[in-house]
C-alpha cells in the first residue's frame, strides 16, 4: 500500500491513538518481557521504528542509554517528541531509514510492518538489515488472525477512531514472515504466539519473532 495512504491515516487519528494507546503497555506483560529481553542483547543505539506516539519508545528510553523513534507520520512523530523531549524522534520511512550504514545496535517494530504488502516487507527488512550494526537484533510485530481475518488476509479501513481513512491492514503468517527474514540475513531466534488480551485490545492473535542479522552477511 501506498506509503502517502499510511502517513494521511496516521496523521488524522494521531490524537485519539495516542489517547487509546499511551499506558497499554502497563497490561501487556509479554510485550514488555520481550522489550527488555532485547535491550539486554543490544549494546549499543535501538531504534523504536514506526514509533507512532512514543509509548514504547519511551519505555525503552527508561531502561537504555540510547534510544531513538523513527515514524512516517509527521502527527504522531510530534506527539512523541511533546511527550518524550529528551528523546530522539525523527520523521522516515522504514523503507528508506534516515540512517547510516550500520549505526543501530537493535530494532522495535511493532505492529509497524502490518501496512506493508510483501514486496515492500521484504525491502524493510534489507533496510533493517543495512541499519543495524554486525550481529545486531530486531524485534518484530505482527496480527496473524482475528474473526473473518485468516493469516495471509487483508483488512481495510475506512473509519478507524472516529474518523475517515483508506488503511489497509495485513494479517501476516509467522512463517512467511521469518522466510522474509532470512531472505534479508536474520536468523530467527525465539518466536511468540499470544492470544488477545480481551478489554485491552484489538482481538486478534499476535505473533513476536526476535532475530539476529548473520555477521556472515556483513
Amino acid at each position: 500500500m501506498s506509503e502517502s495512504r499510511t502517513r494521511d491515516a496516521y496523521d488524522t487519528v494521531a490524537a485519539a491513538y495516542d489517547a487509546a494507546l499511551r499506558s497499554e503497555l502497563a497490561a501487556k506483560p509479554v510485550d514488555r518481557a520481550l522489550l527488555d529481553a532485547l535491550l539486554e542483547l543490544c549494546p549499543g543505539i535501538v531504534a523504536d521504528v514506526g514509533c507512532g506516539p512514543g509509548h514504547v519508545t519511551r519505555h525503552l528510553a527508561a531502561r537504555h542509554r540510547a534510544v531513538v523513534g523513527v515514524d512516517l507520520s509527521p502527527a504522531m512523530v510530534s506527539l512523541a517528541r511533546e511527550a518524550g523531549p529528551s528523546i530522539s524522534f525523527e520523521v522516515g520511512s522504514m523503507l528508506d531509514l534516515p540512517v547510516a550504514d550500520g549505526a543501530w545496535s537493535g530494532i522495535v517494530a511493532f505492529y509497524s510492518i502490518i501496512h506493508l504488502a510483501p514486496a515492500e516487507r521484504a525491502r524493510a527488512f534489507r533496510e533493517f538489515a543495512r541499519a543495524l550494526s554486525s550481529g545486531g537484533w530486531v524485534l518484530v510485530s505482527f496480527h496473524v488472525s482475528a474473526a473473518d481475518q485468516p493469516p495471509g488476509s487483508t483488512q481495510h479501513l475506512s473509519s478507524w477512531f472516529g474518523s475517515p481513512v483508506d488503511l489497509d491492514s495485513f494479517y501476516l503468517d509467522p512463517a512467511s514472515v521469518t522466510a522474509d527474514l532470512a531472505a534479508a540475513g536474520f536468523s530467527v531466534a525465539a518466536s511468540t504466539m499470544r492470544a488477545p488480551l480481551p478489554g485491552v485490545e484489538y482481538p486478534s492473535r499476535r505473533c513476536y519473532l526476535l532475530a539476529q542479522l548473520d555477521s556472515e552477511r556483513l
